[in-house]
């Protein structure tokens, strides 16, 4: 079963797992199970409470489809990480995008205004959920709507945290000397060693073992944006365009000189504009085909040795 949803965080090309559960986007995963078993319990054809044949076959596919693939995204840790970064680069987005964002849902445009943003986006989160899976036919649109709270709550958190007062400076005592700007710290030996080990894996296209390397790397050193381009090129070779934005951008945050990263910016505006036409789906991205890392788009990011 695959849907197009032109709502909420779906329109900017993100599945929105929290939305088809029916949790917000701050969820522990004790809570994301607790819903996913009452969810499971109603659609499940051993306790679904449908009458007809072919309503049991609708909560099926409703619970195999995208119910299912929802869950699993958060039952495994690193999965469950790399969305939560998706969703707080998401919010500085939208924080900075308030005037261009669309709502069609009454419920969060009221949300948008509201003085109490916590208050307010639990209380309307849980309104919608009581009654998510109740009528079958009605269970993308409240999948909308709710991925429009969403929307909503991250863009006031994100608009609440770029408003907060920068920290107090220090005045230059020579104001006719021009502050270098800071260079990237060069990496250590072993991030040296995973960024080395995470090339080869790429290049023989051993993409899930090369993402490995990269990550044990950035956890030595979060900001390397050597490595965060690296990572980003390894999620455009699968075609993951939105976690490889994450990455890309990031790696041109710290360093807007990163040629690699520069490079894998057109790949990724060229990515954008050849699926701009793409219906969104909750289905998992599919990580199992990747693009051939020796020829074609990708050729030119491994022309030289890192240095």
């Amino acid at each position: 079963m695959s849907f197009k949803i032109e709502r909420g965080l779906f329109q900017y090309d993100v599945t929105d797992h929290h939305a088809v559960l029916g949790v917000p986007v701050d969820a522990d995963f004790n809570q994301i199970r607790k819903r996913y078993l009452q969810i499971a319990r109603r659609l499940h054809p051993d306790s679904c409470a449908a009458v007809t044949p072919e309503a049991k076959q609708l909560a099926n596919q409703l619970l195999s489809k995208i119910v299912n693939p929802a869950y699993e995204q958060f039952s495994k840790d690193r999965n469950r990480a790399e969305h939560l970064v998706v969703l707080r680069e998401m919010s500085k987005r939208l924080a900075q995008e308030q005037s261009t964002v669309e709502l069609k849902s009454k419920l969060a445009q009221k949300l948008a205004q509201a003085s109490d943003i916590e208050y307010s986006y639990q209380t309307s989160l849980q309104q919608l959920a009581v009654k998510q899976y109740e009528n079958f036919e009605q269970v993308f649109d409240i999948i909308g709507t709710l991925s429009e709270l969403n929307l909503v709550y991250l863009m006031r958190k994100g608009a609440i945290s770029v408003q907060q007062p920068k920290p107090v400076t220090r005045i230059n005592p020579n104001p006719h000397k021009t502050p270098q700007p800071t260079p990237t710290p060069q990496p250590t030996s072993a991030v040296e060693q995973y960024y080395r080990r995470a090339q080869a894996f790429m290049e023989n296209n051993n993409f899930t073992q090369a993402r490995i390397e990269l990550q044990d790397a950035l956890k030595l050193e979060p900001n390397n944006s050597s490595c965060h381009s690296l990572m980003g090129v390894l999620y455009l070779k699968q075609n993951q365009v939105t976690m490889a934005k994450v990455h890309i951008n990031k790696a041109l945050q710290l360093n807007p000189q990163e040629p690699m990263a520069l490079k894998a910016k057109k790949l990724l505006n060229q990515a954008t504009q050849t699926a701009s036409t793409k219906s969104t789906s909750v289905s998992q991205p599919s990580s199992g085909k990747a693009n051939n890392g020796g020829s074609g788009l990708f050729g030119g990011l491994f022309g030289g040795k890192k240095k």
